[in-house]
This record gives C-alpha cells, structure tokens and sequence, in this order.
C-alpha cells in the first residue's frame, strides 16, 4: 500500500501541471473572435445562396494552412453535395456531388 500512495501523488501532481486540452470548440471560438473565419451563419448563407438545400454535417478544418468549412447537404433536388468554403472569405472553394466520378 505504501508504493501505491507515492505513485497515486506523483500522477496527481503531474495532471495538475499538465496544460488543459485545446478543444476543437475553442480553437473555433478563438478563430471567430479574432476574426480568422466568419460565424457559421455567413457561411450557410452563402451555401444557401449557391446550392439551396437542406445541411446536414458541417465541419472546420485546416487545409494547407487555412481554415476551410466543410458543409455537406442534401440539395432540392435530393442529391447529396458537399461544398468546401473558405473559413475566412466565405469563397466556395470546391463543390462535389455524390453521383459525380
């Protein structure tokens, strides 16, 4: 039992120094406040604009170094489409439907 306490107190002193996780919400929030990207509701307005349809997965990632929303829906017309969009433009910088090689 003696062995034990030391090894229990060791762990517990290094949880307490080790830096807390960086979430990815956190790391979107940041990059909303200093204005790295535009809030997700300009976004969806831009997707709307150019390919009406209903979203169902959004996602931001990072892409050769810049920030990229990866928006996947379900158009008007029932296909499955997902559009890449500049986190920081709102520019669509790729379209993919699902029935297309």
């Amino acid at each position: 039992m003696a062995m034990k306490l030391p090894l229990l107190s060791l762990c517990l002193a290094l949880a307490a120094t080790a830096p807390a996780a960086d979430s990815d919400q956190d790391r979107a929030r940041r990059a909303l406040e200093t204005g790295a990207i535009l809030p997700l509701s300009r976004i969806l307005a831009v997707v709307e604009a150019d390919t009406p349809g209903r979203v169902i997965e959004v996602e931001l990632e990072e892409e050769d170094g810049r920030l990229v929303y990866e928006i996947e829906l379900v158009t008007e017309d029932g296909r499955l489409a997902e559009l890449e969009v500049a986190a920081g433009s709102g520019e669509i910088l790729d379209r993919d439907y699902e029935d297309e090689d």
